[in-house]
């Protein structure tokens, strides 16, 4: 076996597709392929099985895959050590991010460039469901999540960015703008404007709701609170908001919720996270953030 088939069929099964993970790997696709096929020969079982549905693992995949990501794990290892041993910083690290978040992400991998030039960074955003799935199976190295005020993840250490409210916010014009608050009873009474499942925020609304036996009544979702708020503004519902965002808006007048819903953002890593590149960026990034503080801005999905 070669390390090569090991991390393409790795690649293939995370992102189950042979084209993107050609594109992850940056390679053509009938290279990944014929790299696989090569694989199937030499274990003598087929590992994946493709349909017009997509990728799927087959029971000797499966029972492979764990070793192929351990052997890759401990190349990596291995080369950590020697670079440790020779003052070198080099690699990869990814980092993922929710749509908004005070944190100057540019600036962090630009400085860290700058000194270590020989790290390749990549960054993506998505929803804070999402990021953590891909913290936890190491496919990033960091990411900058929301979480709720008393979640503690499993595996993962974070530092906080902010730890905020959330609150209702209507335009000055809706008839709920004479309250001061809203219960989540009577919030459901209205069309809500949510960031979708899955998103930090919408977490936080969902379980509360839940716990209540309540359900939402979501009218319009978007991917950014700015959006929300926007949407609000043109009278459209009943908005959830950072607090911050819900009072510092132009046009929409804040309604605290009760009970209250609080969410944290922070900047969370694997605790067993490898290599000399991302523990140094993970240090400068914490440091970052801790000499700018908790910002009153708004967090992410």
């Amino acid at each position: 076996m070669e390390l090569r088939q090991l991390e393409y069929l790795v690649a293939v099964v995370e992102e189950r597709s042979f084209t993107k993970a050609a594109q992850r790997e940056r390679v053509a696709q009938p290279a990944v392929s014929a790299q696989i096929r090569r694989l199937e020969r030499q274990v003598g079982q087929p590992l994946l099985t493709r349909s017009h549905r997509g990728v799927r693992v087959t029971p000797a995949g499966a029972a492979l895959l764990p070793h192929a990501r351990a052997a890759l794990a401990a190349v990596r290892d291995a080369q950590a050590a020697v670079d440790d041993v020779a003052n070198l910083v080099r690699g990869a690290v990814a980092i993922g991010t929710v749509t908004l978040h005070p944190v100057d992400v540019a600036r962090l991998m630009a400085d860290f460039h700058a000194e270590h030039p020989g790290v390749e960074i990549t960054l993506g955003t998505d929803t804070s469901d999402v990021l953590l799935a891909k913290l936890e199976d190491g496919r990033l190295d960091a990411a900058i999540v929301s979480i709720g005020a008393d979640e503690d993840p499993a595996g993962l250490e974070y530092e906080v960015i902010t730890d905020e409210a959330l609150e209702a916010a209507v335009t000055a014009q809706h008839r709920l703008a004479r309250r001061k608050s809203l219960s989540l009873k009577q919030l459901c009474e209205y069309p809500v404007i949510s960031l979708p499942a899955g998103t930090g925020l919408r977490s936080r609304l969902d379980d509360a709701c839940a716990a209540a036996g309540l359900r939402p009544r979501i009218a319009f979702e978007a991917t950014s609170p700015l959006e929300l708020a926007d949407l609000a503004r043109h009278g459209l519902g009943v908005a959830i908001l950072p607090r911050s965002m819900a009072r510092g808006s132009a046009g929409l007048h804040p309604l605290r919720l009760s009970p209250e819903l609080r969410g944290r953002l922070v900047w969370a890593w694997r605790t067993d996270i490898s290599g000399p590149a991302a523990r140094l960026l993970n240090a400068r990034a914490r440091a970052m953030i801790a000499a700018t503080g908790t910002p009153a801005v708004i967090p992410g999905a």
